[in-house]
C-alpha cells in the first residue's frame, strides 16, 4: 500500500477520474524513484494532494509496475500506471494524519518532501481507505 503526493493544479485526483487511468510520471527523488521501482501491479494507492489542500483525497491501483519514463531519457527516471478507484469520503487532512499516532514514525509527516511514501495496513486502515474497498 501506497501513498502518492500530487499538485492537484497540476494533476489531481478529478483529473484521474476524468482520464480513467494515468501514467503515474514526474518522480525525481532517489527514495520515492525507490519507492515508485517497489510498487507492484494490484498494489492500492492513496492520492494525496499537497498544495493548500494537504489531504488523501482518493484511491488508485497500481495497473503496470515501474518502467522506464517515456517521456525521459533517464533511465533512472520511473513511472507506474494507475486507475482510480473511488473517493475518500471525507478527505483525511494532514492536520488529521499527524493526530494519528500511527503516522508518527511515518516518511508522510516526517519527510514532507517524499513524493511516494509507503503505507502499512494500520495506516490503510486509519485512512479510511479499507471501508469496503
Amino acid at each position: 500500500m501506497w501513498l502518492l503526493k500530487t499538485e492537484p493544479g497540476t494533476y489531481g485526483y478529478d483529473d484521474l477520474e476524468r482520464d480513467g487511468r494515468a501514467v503515474w510520471d514526474g518522480v525525481a527523488n532517489p527514495v520515492a524513484l525507490k519507492n515508485l521501482r517497489a510498487m507492484k501491479v494490484g498494489d492500492r494507492v492513496v492520492i494525496y494532494h499537497t498544495g493548500e489542500e494537504r489531504a488523501a483525497v482518493g484511491l488508485a491501483e497500481v495497473t503496470r509496475a515501474a518502467y522506464p519514463d517515456p517521456k525521459k531519457s533517464d533511465p533512472k527516471l520511473v513511472v507506474v500506471d494507475l486507475l482510480p478507484r473511488g473517493r475518500l469520503q471525507p478527505a483525511v487532512t494532514l492536520e488529521r494524519i499527524k493526530s494519528l499516532p500511527v503516522f508518527s514514525a511515518s516518511p508522510l509527516v516526517r519527510q514532507g518532501r517524499l513524493s511516494v511514501v509507503a503505507l502499512t495496513a494500520e495506516q490503510w486502515k486509519a485512512l479510511g481507505a479499507g471501508k469496503g474497498r
